[in-house]
């Protein structure tokens, strides 16, 4: 059986042939602004989260610094002399 016609006479083959992009957009040119210099995305996100870099590697500096010299003596019982330590 063959398809059946459209009765309204709309073609949506045609619809979306002509609906493509422009080969001449003219408001391309204004649009390009806004992708461009201190609007790319690079530029639009790097003041995002001013200070994380710092405060990342501060935060290191003070985990490789509390991991080499400071001494956890805290929460350590003696389990070979059977006794207990008061805190």
């Amino acid at each position: 059986m063959a398809p059946s016609r459209n009765h309204t006479g709309f073609d949506i083959r045609k619809l979306a042939a002509s609906a493509g992009t422009p080969a001449n957009d003219p408001w391309a040119r204004h649009e390009r602004w806004r992708y461009t210099g201190p609007f790319t995305r690079f530029n639009r996100f790097k003041g995002s989260f001013p200070g994380l870099g710092i405060a990342t590697v501060a935060f290191a500096i003070y985990c490789g610094y509390e991991y080499a010299f400071v001494k956890d003596e805290h929460h350590q019982l003696d389990t070979a002399a059977g006794s207990k330590q008061e805190h």
